[in-house]
């Protein structure tokens, strides 16, 4: 029996639908409640990086995954990403695929560029927290990262924030910020900046998006209020976590496995309990409240779910076939061992 799937290149993608951030957010929202629900097979990402024995050049992330329910999608993600491609800059530094696969048969469907995919579904699981975390009328945004994900940070904010007036740009490199600024000016102000400090202080929302691998957001930076989003793993001073008076993130499960992390850290040190942090899953499914009051300091941080990226692949795939988008390519014409 001829075994056929269908090869949707970053274009393909594009014309599916993936930078509807509206739809992306609400494909994500779906995956928080549906893993609140015992739904999502999401286990801990496996990383490595190459050479052998030398600092890492190139990593890459394998992350296999099951959404139950009424979507019944199994797809994994391989990922991966390139410290020489970021320094030429001729390539994108992370490249992505998303395989699906038939839950039945367990046929291959189809293989799709999940750059994109991975780039927006990353803000939107942000932008789903922030829905519950934010203050209600916030005006002010301090974004720290002009990268790809600044870019889809941006726009997932503006859908769940409507009321932001402002949007602080900081960038160690000024111009990527001024020209993520020139590229949303007729959408909001954005005020690019090379000062953390500046972009910060003062404001409502707070966003890093940033490969540091150092904290660089102090305690006394983060106004009463606010909510804070850490898109990486240490981006921000232990007592910017404490200061939080709910410490929110994707997966603890993931978190828990990333040494890098500030929260898991802390929480290894003694710092701070376990058990006080909370799965946005559980404030999806209203098992645990979002924000409360006017006055309390939210933190949300991220680790990366795969199931946001399968969830995403599988709408675009069936959007694919309703527009004839992609290309079929043959696994077997007949397979040589039944």
């Amino acid at each position: 029996m001829k075994s056929e799937l269908l090869f949707m290149k970053q274009e393909d993608v594009i014309a599916a639908g993936v930078l509807d951030m509206k739809k992306i957010l609400e494909l994500v929202e779906k995956v928080f409640y549906l893993q609140g629900h015992g739904q999502i097979i999401n286990p801990p990402k496996t990383v490595f990086g190459i050479p052998i024995g030398e600092e890492p050049q190139s990593h890459f992330f394998s992350m296999p995954v099951y959404i139950g329910g009424d979507i019944n999608r199994p797809g994994t993600k391989w990922a991966a990403e390139s410290r020489t491609n970021a320094k030429v800059g001729n390539l994108p530094m992370g490249i992505d695929m998303v395989i699906l696969s038939d839950p039945v048969t367990v046929q291959p469907v189809a293989i799709m560029d999940g750059m994109v995919i991975t780039a927006m579904r990353t803000a939107a699981a942000a932008g789903v927290a922030a829905k519950y975390l934010a203050p209600k009328d916030a005006q002010v945004a301090g974004c720290v990262g002009a990268g790809v994900i600044g870019r889809t940070m941006i726009m997932a904010l503006r859908e769940v924030a409507p009321s932001l007036k402002q949007i602080k740009l900081c960038d160690l490199n000024l111009e990527k910020a001024q020209n993520l600024a020139n590229e949303f000016k007729d959408e909001i102000e954005v005020i690019p900046t090379n000062s953390v400090e500046e972009a910060v202080t003062g404001a409502d929302i707070v966003a890093t998006m940033t490969t540091s691998k150092k904290p660089f957001v102090k305690s006394d930076w983060i106004k009463k209020g606010s909510m804070i989003i850490q898109m990486s793993s240490c981006e921000v001073e232990g007592g910017v976590v404490e200061k939080a008076e709910k410490i929110v993130v994707d997966s603890w499960d993931q978190m828990k496995e990333n040494d890098l992390s500030i929260i898991n850290q802390m929480v290894q040190q003694g710092k701070i309990d376990e058990a006080d942090i909370w799965s946005l899953s559980d404030i999806v499914c209203g098992n645990k409240p979002g924000r409360e009051n006017n006055d309390e300091i939210t933190m949300f941080s991220s680790r990366g779910m795969g199931a946001h990226d399968i969830i995403i692949g599988d709408y675009l795939y069936k959007e694919a076939v309703k527009k004839g988008l992609g290309q079929k390519l043959t696994l077997w014409d007949e397979a040589l061992w039944v």
